[in-house]
């Protein structure tokens, strides 16, 4: 017997969505995932690498991930929540987790360190990127690329001007990063197909990625959450697509 509307919803209101663990929509959701395989680059670099910085790094679970961390390594973080779990998870391994505002500057000194990493970074402060940069090191990024999952903003937020729509683009990534005095020596982009196959998985979602529809509550949008829970039912998962780049610049 299929779960009703309230029942799915209830269930992700209640839920926990700090750090950047999505485990809770296995069997909900899926989202292809990029061909070059973040964690396993981020890992590589980790290895080979004697001081390394994590912007943004959410729960610290993508850098727990990693075998072997150099003997300097460094996290930062600016949701309460975030540092917290972030903290219990990186601290056995040696990690130190920095409480930051995720503004400039950042808390380090120049030149202090040879890789700098950031999975999904709500913004990207390259001139800051480079100061701490060491010459010859490294800044390893995914990030969320222009229009991603905009078949769910639009469902919600109606359509978006073209300004918006193309937001997050990686040719203003390279520009940037060049501006910053940054070399770019690898570029990538996919569109990757998402799909919700529960109105509860988007209503995770959407408390989770609180970039996508700006202050959302389920009681705000309780009328087109109900109609694309309709929707869902009568025609099977909501299928958007996910924007991802890679971007590696060195110093």
């Amino acid at each position: 017997m299929s779960r009703t509307f309230e029942e799915l919803v209830a269930e992700a209101e209640s839920v926990d969505v700090s750090g950047w663990d999505f485990s809770w929509l296995d069997g909900r959701a899926r989202e292809e995932r990029p061909s070059w395989g973040y964690q396993r680059l981020m890992a590589e670099r980790l290895a080979h690498a004697t001081a390394a910085l994590d912007v943004q790094t959410g729960g610290g679970e993508v850098l727990a991930g990693a075998s072997k961390l150099p003997p300097l390594a460094v996290a930062t973080e600016s949701w309460p929540p975030n540092v917290e779990k972030a903290t219990r998870l990186l601290h056995p391994r040696g990690v130190v987790v920095v409480a930051d505002p995720d503004e400039p500057p950042l808390p380090f000194a120049d030149d202090a360190f040879d890789l700098v990493t950031s999975r999904h970074p709500v913004t990207v402060w390259w001139e800051e990127i480079a100061r701490v940069l060491r010459p010859g090191g490294t800044y390893l990024s995914q990030q969320v690329g222009p229009s991603s999952v905009f078949e769910l903003v639009e469902y919600f937020l109606g359509p978006q001007p073209e300004k918006v729509r193309r937001g997050r683009h990686p040719d203003d990534a390279r520009q940037a990063a060049q501006a910053a005095g940054l070399r770019v020596v690898d570029l990538r982009s996919e569109s990757l197909r998402t799909e919700f196959n529960d109105i509860g998985a988007v209503v995770y979602f959407l408390r989770k990625v609180i970039w996508m529809v700006p202050g959302f509550t389920v009681d705000q949008y309780r009328d087109r959450l109900r109609q694309l829970h309709d929707l869902i039912e009568r025609e099977g998962p909501f299928v958007a697509h996910t924007s991802r780049f890679l971007i590696e610049a060195r110093s």
